[in-house]
């Protein structure tokens, strides 16, 4: 099984690759984007460590249980061979309806085979008040007219 495109990436497949990974994660469901990685890819999420495919639909179940109405944006920010680096930001609120804008930088490297067998994700949590909010969507995915990080000020 291949995931392309597959590395060596050029700008426009790690931009690609940048959007299919955006989409995926806003789809949140947990074992569509587990497929993305390899069955044993090693991930860093913040101080979590995780390894494996079971691991991280576990984690991502845990996540989205928490993270209500997430909205994600990526960006890629370099890439070389098969390794892309991204900054992002999502927003969410928490069960008791406090929201967050949550922003961080993520650190990738593919197989041959085009899954992410290395993920490195640092994240810094904002609270925010709901009329600050930016990311306004009702689909799974982003629509492509919705400005990314950079058109936000971001």
């Amino acid at each position: 099984m291949t995931r392309p495109p597959l590395p060596p990436f050029t700008l426009e497949t790690a931009e690609q690759k940048v959007r299919m990974a955006e989409d995926g994660w806003n789809s949140k469901t947990p074992e569509k984007v587990a497929l993305a990685y390899s069955v044993d890819s090693v991930w860093r999420n913040r101080a979590t460590f995780l390894k494996g495919r079971g691991e991280i639909v576990n984690f991502l179940t845990d996540k989205w249980a928490q993270e209500l109405e997430y909205r994600l944006i990526k960006e890629l920010w370099a890439f070389s061979g098969n390794r892309i680096a991204v900054r992002f930001a999502y927003e969410w609120h928490s069960a008791a309806g406090q929201w967050f804008r949550s922003y961080g930088n993520e650190n990738w490297e593919f197989a041959p085979d085009g899954l992410m067998r290395w993920r490195i994700a640092s994240i810094n949590d904002l609270p925010i008040k709901e009329a600050d909010r930016l990311f306004h969507w009702s689909e799974p995915a982003r629509p492509m007219s919705h400005k990314g990080l950079t058109e936000l000020g971001l």
